[in-house]
């Protein structure tokens, strides 16, 4: 057997459900969107991601000696519905691949082990593994990689994947053969850009993020414009919708590793049980969790959205206390749910 097969069979072996090979320099039209999307203010707060644009836009410019990529995918696909916990709005809605552990810690140590083997093949080989924490585009090389495509809502499709799953990415200096690139398959369908609760896609394959929920529950510091907040429902953490309405779930890889499934606690956790976690109690309870990485204030202000949503007035004498919170964010978010809340109360006498 060749090199990349054997790869192929040992990365597998080792839990990644698909992998592909590419060129860094497969993708040299990312340079050109990533500017336009940056430009365009799309991007909010994520100055990170203009400020390394040179690698981020060119991948074989990240590192000069690499000669492939080894894309690899895995998966979490949940064992319910996310769209279920929508409609309990005294409930937080969480996305699925924060409701077990963290994909960071997991995916990296399942690349190193991929990448050691590689180095045991070929003696002389160098390897540097990414998890979504450096300037890769994993995207765009996943589809030159063949792994599946960028659909509408602009996040990985594949035929055999479904949308559910983690990517990783080894760049080598080892030189094999790349696979062809996969294309889209979307055809005619919008279901993920019509299902959008804040209409965050300005066209399809375009993305504004200063819309998504998934940026303003996870990345948006400071408080969240008031136009929004009545839109996300009780979205605490992230946003599944896009994802869970996507019809090419149907051919969905299941989850290998158990500790991707839902913890208890966080499937669909009460609200009441949230909003007064101190950060000592935040940083106990979302322990090995990546919800853990937004702070205890960015949490505790998206809970009181959800809360503000919920129409449910016995959340007052919980949210009350938080007026006075240290956090500027948290207690403008108090503020705004119990002005909402006594509002859908007056309405209903």
């Amino acid at each position: 057997m060749s090199l990349k097969a054997d790869l192929t069979a040992f990365a597998t072996e080792a839990g990644f459900a698909k992998v592909g090979i590419c060129r860094p320099d497969a993708v040299p039209e990312i340079a050109e969107r990533l500017a336009t999307f940056v430009d365009q203010g799309m991007h909010g707060q994520m100055g990170w991601m203009a400020e390394r644009m040179h690698w981020r836009g060119a991948p074989d410019a990240l590192w000069p000696a690499a000669q492939s990529v080894i894309m690899l995918a895995e998966p979490y696909t949940p064992d319910h519905d996310p769209l279920d916990v929508l409609n309990q709005p005294d409930r937080a809605a969480i996305s699925v691949y924060a409701q077990g552990r963290d994909y960071h810690d997991v995916v990296k140590k399942r690349l190193k082990k991929v990448g050691r083997w590689l180095i045991a093949q070929v003696p002389d080989a160098e390897i540097k593994v990414f998890v979504d924490t450096a300037p890769v585009m994993e995207k765009p090389l996943a589809q030159a990689a063949g792994l599946g495509w960028q659909g509408k809502h602009t996040n990985l499709l594949g035929r055999d994947l479904g949308s559910w799953f983690f990517l990783g990415a080894i760049f080598t200096t080892v030189a094999l053969d790349p696979d062809t690139a996969e294309v889209t398959h979307c055809g005619n369908c919008t279901a993920c850009l019509d299902i959008c609760p804040t209409d965050a896609f300005p066209a399809p394959y375009r993305l504004d993020a200063r819309r998504c929920i998934s940026y303003l529950t996870i990345e948006h510091k400071g408080p969240v414009d008031p136009d929004l907040r009545g839109l996300m429902g009780n979205r605490i953490y992230g946003c599944d919708d896009c994802l869970a309405v996507c019809p090419w779930n149907k051919f969905a890889a299941d989850a290998r590793d158990v500790r991707y499934a839902a913890r208890d606690d966080l499937r669909a956790p009460p609200l009441a049980d949230l909003v007064g976690l101190d950060d000592a109690q935040f940083r106990d309870r979302f322990s090995g969790s990546p919800i853990k990485r937004i702070g205890r204030n960015r949490f505790v202000r998206n809970v009181l959205y959800a809360i503000g949503n919920s129409a449910d007035d016995r959340f007052l004498p919980l949210v009350s206390p938080l007026l006075e919170d240290d956090d500027a964010a948290v207690a403008d978010a108090a503020s705004w749910a119990i002005l909402r809340l006594k509002e859908d109360y007056s309405c209903s006498d």
